[in-house]
């Protein structure tokens, strides 16, 4: 005996597969704005979460001291005369990063700029 199952638009017979499911092409733009939409939300979160820097045009040029380095004179030497009262270790760290040296190694001739809250 043979077993019949009605659904919808054909007939499954007992030992055979169900048809396979068909998106339209409605369904397809539905499904594709349901996956894309948490996308598009983080998205705008995120660019406009960002805007937390600001630019200025005021500049402020006394925020430094410009020293050129004489004959003989390290990092160490410009740190000890005018950062007195920090470590020299730290001041050092400091103005290689601040004159984007790309090690501690100075010439004489050249212009650091040390920031003015190491002034004495």
């Amino acid at each position: 005996m043979s077993t019949a199952a009605i659904a919808p638009n054909s007939v499954v017979r007992a030992g055979q597969s169900a048809p396979r499911l068909r998106l339209t092409t409605r369904g397809r733009v539905v499904l594709m704005t349901l996956a894309a939409t948490p996308l598009v939300v983080a998205a705008l979160v995120i660019s406009l979460n960002g805007g937390g820097a600001a630019a200025t045009l005021e500049g402020n040029e006394s925020a430094f001291t410009y020293v050129d380095v004489a004959a003989g004179q390290s990092l160490w030497n410009i740190a000890e005369q005018h950062a007195p009262g920090q470590d020299p270790r730290e001041v050092v760290a400091q103005l290689v990063e601040i004159n984007q040296l790309p090690s501690a190694d100075i010439f004489a001739g050249q212009e650091l700029a040390i920031p003015a809250s190491f002034s004495h």
